[in-house]
């Protein structure tokens, strides 16, 4: 059902057009996407912690009376769309796909993002399922449950993570788009997992507060939608930023980087192939491919050895609430984070400089490129069956957050866009760029999306 239905799935220009034409109403949007969050042969009950289903009728019904009186927020008013449940809605508990925070009291407020959606008169229809506390990128979670992914879901494989909900919200038709956030791949990797497009922006352009951190080096929020130019209108909302007319790029004459230093490394078979095909279309229309070494790459290793900024980070928050209820904690996640008790503060304050010069110098690396274009994952979808092996999952987790980490470690802004033929697992190819590129970015996977397509 997800594949057929992301073949003819609308997109946010689409659902706008039918909005304004009077084709359609808020009401009948939120109600489908309801009725498909209610499927008892769907996913949904795994997709979502917590459903609005009062609120989001009653936010339709009042965008359909203000798109009546030529009052509209926005030309997306109406739209419905999810939210990761990482960040604050008002009058809501922010679970962060944890039952250690089952009795925090509910957010006075909305996180400035989701403020900033509503604004636009996007609806809110309910808070998906994550991995706990944002801390992989496989997208399990033992306390709601695993929502299957979009390859082969009679045998159930992984929906990518963190922002795993998210995904497959937007993949089945729950959600049209759906606020996520990426750490070391989170909006990113559960979008190649699934066949739809996601975005990690430059950190700086959108605001975290009101969002459970995991690492507030790396967090940024972005979003996961069906095109590139979904992900581009969400964008400029959540970066408070007029939306932009989003020009695409003509294939021929684009300058893109292959990097060969770990972004190549022991690549699935169905990935380097999907990969490379995408590569040889990009290069028969004219585009200038160079495959170069980014030997700064191999210093970002040796920078996680005692967890790096995620674990220091994310143990510094989470210090207190281990002690008193670790034993809820998903145990996976549980070790991950006490990994950053071993560090000192000169451990910690060593890692600041050296990123500094990470980032200099690829910068000054991939300067005379367009953008870097890797595959987003160097696996696809293991089996949510096969996760129960402890040895098998880390190993799994590792090379799905790979290739995605490297561009927050650079404090970079990339896109993942689907690139498989249409009986082969998911596979992403991943355009980056230096911070601050990100209307290039945009400019350039709107010039390459239809074309990479599998």
């Amino acid at each position: 059902m997800s594949n057929d239905f992301h073949q003819t799935a609308p997109t946010l220009a689409s659902l706008a057009a039918d909005l304004a034409a009077g084709r359609t109403t808020s009401r009948k949007l939120v109600e489908a996407c309801l009725a498909k969050i209610a499927d008892p042969n769907g996913e949904g009950e795994r997709t979502f912690i917590h459903v609005d289903k009062d609120a989001a009728l009653a936010a339709a019904d009042a965008m359909d009376a203000l798109r009546k009186a030529n009052a509209a927020p926005s030309r997306f008013a109406g739209i419905p769309i999810s939210i990761k449940d990482l960040f604050d809605i008002k009058g809501q508990v922010t679970r962060a796909g944890s039952r250690a925070l089952d009795d925090s009291a509910p957010a006075d407020t909305d996180a400035p993002t989701v403020a900033r959606l509503r604004r636009a008169g996007f609806v809110v229809i309910g808070r998906t399922n994550m991995v706990e506390f944002a801390y992989s990128g496989i997208g399990t979670n033992p306390h709601y449950g695993t929502p299957k992914g979009a390859w082969k879901r009679e045998v159930g494989h992984v929906p990518g993570g963190s922002s795993s909900g998210a995904a497959v919200s937007v993949l089945d038709g729950m959600a049209h788009a759906a606020l996520g956030t990426d750490t070391g791949g989170s909006c990113r990797i559960p979008a190649a997992f699934n066949g739809i497009v996601g975005y990690k922006p430059t950190q700086r352009r959108v605001p975290l507060d009101g969002a459970v951190p995991l690492s507030f080096t790396l967090d940024s929020i972005g979003p996961l939608a069906r095109s590139v130019a979904c992900c581009a209108a969400m964008d400029a909302v959540l970066a408070g930023e007029p939306e932009f007319e989003l020009t695409p790029r003509p294939i021929k004459g684009m300058r893109l980087a292959v990097p060969t230093t770990l972004a190549m490394d022991d690549l699935d078979p169905v990935v380097a192939s999907a990969f490379e095909r995408a590569l040889k279309k990009l290069a028969d229309k004219g585009a200038i491919i160079e495959r170069i070494e980014v030997p700064e790459f191999n210093d970002i290793a040796p920078m996680s050895t005692k967890g790096g900024f995620t674990a220091a980070e994310s143990y510094a928050w989470h210090r207190y609430l281990l002690a008193s209820k670790g034993d809820v904690y998903d145990p996976r996640v549980a070790l991950r984070i006490q990994r950053g008790e071993t560090q000192n503060a000169a451990d910690y304050l060593d890692l600041l400089p050296m990123r500094r010069s990470l980032i200099a110098r690829t910068e000054k690396r991939i300067a005379p490129y367009d953008a870097l274009v890797l595959p987003t994952c160097a696996i696809t979808p293991p089996s949510i069956a096969d996760m129960a092996d402890d040895k098998v999952f880390s190993k799994q987790n590792l090379m799905a957050l790979r290739n995605c980490t490297l561009i927050n470690m650079i404090d970079g802004c990339a896109i993942s866009l689907p690139i498989h033929a249409k009986d082969e697992a998911p596979v992403g190819l991943m355009l980056a760029g230096a911070g601050g590129s990100d209307r290039r970015i945009f400019e350039l996977a709107a010039g390459i999306e239809t074309t990479v397509r599998g």
